[in-house]
């Protein structure tokens, strides 16, 4: 085993012992191995000169500032907690550009739900809008994961390893039971033809062709059901804390962005003339 090969998996190991998700440690992984590549796995130049410089190559790179980030922060970890060197990387975190999410509009929605025939597919983006969830959330929900009575979903372990818990609409409810008749509480409850676990890009590409079908020229992704959600809560006066507590926002402020978007407050607003 060569030398760099080694420190991966002393990355890896500890990612795994700090309870990081496996797409973060697969991510700090490749970012620490392209940084290693960069340097010709010469550990002995690591300073924080030769980290700038890495940084200029991603940006000439065209790499993405969240991108350019996510490689810092794998340098910083590895740093600190493999090698247990103490560098001063004081360098300011590119800025990303800020963009407004991208809205459908209530009637939006029901057209694209309504341009889907499978009956799968529709339930697949009818609760992703009506519950917030994320691509990631839906593969992995399960059976134990929907209280009927209580017309909420149980999401468990993912970005920060914390569980939370979100709501669907009561119409859901027969799709859902039918969805899951004959299956045990820990089985998932949407699985492809052969009885498999979806994946991210086939639920992707279920809403990027309604999309087409509905005529809808909004440059919307999957996540964009997401940020519908939300914005039309606050369209209905619910609390924005509320909101950030189903959305599982760390921060406020990332709930806020919402109200950016709020047709409520364009309406409101008088013309000069």
């Amino acid at each position: 085993m060569n030398i760099n090969q080694d420190y991966l998996l002393k990355l890896e190991r500890e990612l795994k012992y700090r309870n990081y998700s496996p797409r973060t440690i697969d991510i700090y992984t490749n970012c620490l191995k392209y940084f290693l590549k960069y340097i010709k796995n010469d550990l002995t130049k690591i300073n924080k000169e030769i980290i700038i410089d890495f940084i200029i190559h991603l940006q000439e790179k065209k790499k993405a500032p969240k991108t350019i980030n996510l490689y810092k922060e794998a340098i910083k970890f590895f740093l600190e907690n493999i090698l247990r060197i103490k560098i001063n990387i004081d360098i300011k975190l590119s800025r990303e550009p800020k963009k407004l999410p991208i809205v459908l509009n209530r009637d939006e929605i029901k057209t694209i739900i309504n341009s889907i025939k499978n009956e799968k597919h529709k339930f697949i983006i009818a609760l992703s809008y009506w519950s917030g969830l994320r691509v990631s959330d839906v593969i992995s929900l399960k059976v134990w994961d929907f209280d009927l009575e209580n017309l909420t979903i149980h999401i468990k372990w993912w970005k920060w390893e914390k569980d939370r818990i979100t709501i669907f609409w009561e119409i859901l409810k027969n799709d859902i039971l039918k969805l899951s008749q004959f299956k045990s509480g820990n089985e998932l409850l949407i699985e492809s033809e052969r009885g498999w676990k979806l994946t991210t890009r086939t639920l992707q590409k279920i809403f990027s062709e309604a999309l087409k079908k509905s005529w809808i020229k909004k440059e919307a992704t999957f996540h964009s059901l997401r940020h519908s959600f939300a914005t039309h809560l606050l369209e209905n006066w619910t609390d924005i804390r509320y909101i950030q507590d189903l959305l599982w926002h760390a921060s406020i402020k990332t709930t806020q962005i919402y109200t950016k978007v709020m047709n409520n407050n364009i309406k409101n607003i008088k013309s000069p003339l």
